[in-house]
């Protein structure tokens, strides 16, 4: 465990849990860190069958951290690539990862949960790609990841608007795989990673890169497309006022410059 990600393993199964619930799991430099070094690792062990991110308290992850002062200074560029070495991580790994969404997943925390392979929702959970709000756009793949999953009129209203979708609208949207009733997530949970933990580990690596190959042609182009789009937004006067507005808890005044 660390100060911000518990790591640990039950049986074949890893599980990285979000540990900063006072922060709705707004994801770090140091989170990403031991994250992309816990994945990494997996590649070259023989003991875990299966991964699982999931997060403590009512958030998965909130996205970016935005908290504090000057957040404009430390949302820049390597904070995106950050976001897209940890998706990259994820969909690289010839494991099955599963997401625990056990509350909200806004920002780059809604990338991450689009990157796993299964995402099981508790009822109350809910997802929003929120970038729109403070004047950027997404990253970590999810211009990619978002359309792969819902088609191209549903990943527009999202990416426009950052409508906040429920659970239930979710699963029917093609975002999560499993809905499970709160009092029946954490064993539903297990049950699912027991399952993938007991399947064929060479069919599984295989599955799911087939899989990501037929539906993830365009992922390096978006991943490009974000970095680029992403470097110019984050210098306008609007991201910085979005910001602002975010932290305020206000709505934002943009301008268009």
């Amino acid at each position: 465990m660390t100060d911000s990600v518990q790591v640990r393993q039950e049986g074949a199964a890893l599980w990285l849990t979000l540990d900063e619930p006072e922060r709705y799991n707004a994801l770090t430099s140091d989170m990403t860190a031991v994250l992309l070094r816990e994945l990494r690792a997996v590649a070259t062990r023989d003991d875990v069958r299966v991964v699982v991110l999931t997060g403590r308290g009512p958030a998965f992850c909130a996205g970016a951290d935005l908290g504090g002062p000057d957040p404009q200074d430390r949302y820049d560029g390597g904070s995106v690539d950050a976001a897209n070495a940890l998706v990259r991580a994820v969909l690289e790994l010839d494991r099955p990862v599963v997401c625990g969404l056990g509350g909200v997943a806004a920002g780059v925390g809604m990338s991450l949960a689009l990157a796993c392979d299964l995402v099981v929702a508790t009822a109350s959970a809910s997802l929003t790609l929120a970038f729109s709000r403070i004047g950027l756009m997404p990253d970590g793949g999810a211009s990619a990841l978002l359309a792969a999953s819902v088609g191209r009129a549903r990943a527009m209203r999202l990416a426009l608007t950052s409508d906040r979708v429920g659970a239930e609208e979710a699963l029917a949207m093609g975002l999560v795989t499993h809905l499970l009733p709160d009092e029946e997530y954490a064993a539903g949970l297990e049950t699912l990673v027991d399952r993938l933990a007991a399947a064929a580990p060479l069919a599984v690596a295989a599955t799911k890169k087939a899989v990501n190959a037929a539906t993830l042609a365009e992922l390096e182009g978006a991943f490009a497309r974000e970095r680029s789009g992403q470097a110019v937004l984050l210098r306008t006067v609007d991201a910085a006022e979005g910001m602002a507005a975010f932290a305020e808890r206000r709505p934002p005044r943009f301008e268009g410059r």
